[in-house]
């Protein structure tokens, strides 16, 4: 079994996430608001990203979908904040992938960082490419 040291430290990760959840938020759940207010707070805690990460995945995440969980593009598919493609590719985060923002963005910043190690690095293959 982990020592107490890790007892405590897996608790106050879990702590920090709790800290993201709706009722601390200034804005209403599912607002653009919202959403950059859970994005900007869930990837400083899980990531350790700071503003200038922020700036671009707000440039991106803009430039793909306007920051709105019900975006959808009729010709690829590509659903949500992220623009997944498929959309369902999300439900890995939850079943509730095609309306609720925090999956998406939950989603979103794990392919992120898996496939470009940061927002940043995601924006410039957007510009280059014109997707991400």
């Amino acid at each position: 079994l982990p020592n107490a040291t890790a007892w405590r430290a897996a608790a106050q990760h879990a702590d920090r996430y709790q800290r993201a959840s709706r009722s601390a938020s200034p804005h209403k759940f599912g607002t653009v608001a919202y959403n950059k207010w859970f994005a900007k707070l869930f990837m400083q805690q899980k990531y350790g990203w700071g503003a200038d990460q922020f700036a671009a995945l707000e440039q991106l995440w803009q430039r793909e979908s306007h920051w709105n969980q019900h975006a959808s593009n009729p010709t690829s598919g590509a659903h949500g904040i992220p623009q997944a493609l498929p959309g369902s590719k999300m439900a890995s985060f939850g079943s509730d992938w095609a309306t609720n923002p925090e999956t998406q963005i939950k989603w979103g910043l794990s392919y992120i960082d898996s496939v470009y190690g940061s927002p940043s690095a995601a924006l410039a293959s957007s510009y280059s490419r014109g997707w991400y």
